[in-house]
């Protein structure tokens, strides 16, 4: 379910969770980024979900976008139930795509400390973290009803064997 607001009415609990997210179906916008700082997010949200209603697909879990930033490039990605589509933002994650989850009670200024302690987390554990996806779950709108403001961090992973034999596993 879609809130008035553009967020999502409910999402997965992923919270301190690994999920593989390998062959899943998703729509991936490439968005302008500034020093990893997105350029007119709005219009791109937009602009994807026109995408996503024209092509008639449907949404695992409808609103949640998986922010991915960089230098100078990023993207926006949502999980779409398994569907054929020729578009060329429609495609396949790529199998192992592990992603290990917390949730983030606080906005984006406050998510140093626990974007670390996944990262570190994942590094003990003899995992190699990769990029990182954030999955805005409330807006400046809708966060006072809802609990305050939320923010899913995925950090992507894979198994590594160095990592592994210096953890001891």
């Amino acid at each position: 379910m879609l809130l008035d607001c553009g967020c999502p009415g409910e999402y997965p609990d992923w919270h301190r969770q690994d999920i593989d997210l390998g062959n899943q179906c998703a729509h991936t916008l490439p968005i302008p980024m500034l020093l990893s700082m997105p350029l007119a997010y709005t219009v791109y949200l937009q602009r994807q979900q026109h995408n996503i209603d024209q092509l008639e697909l449907k949404e695992r879990w409808p609103g949640l976008v998986l922010t991915r930033s960089g230098l100078f490039r990023g993207s926006l990605t949502r999980l779409l139930e398994d569907s054929q589509s020729m578009s060329r933002f429609v495609r396949y994650l790529p199998a192992p795509f592990q992603v290990h989850g917390l949730l983030h009670h606080g906005n984006v200024s406050t998510s140093a400390k626990p974007i670390r302690a996944i990262q570190q987390q994942l590094l003990d554990s003899g995992r190699m973290p990769h990029e990182l996806y954030l999955c805005h779950l409330t807006c400046p709108r809708c966060s006072p009803q809802r609990g305050g403001d939320q923010i899913l961090l995925l950090r992507r992973w894979s198994a590594h064997a160095r990592l592994q034999r210096r953890a001891g596993r």
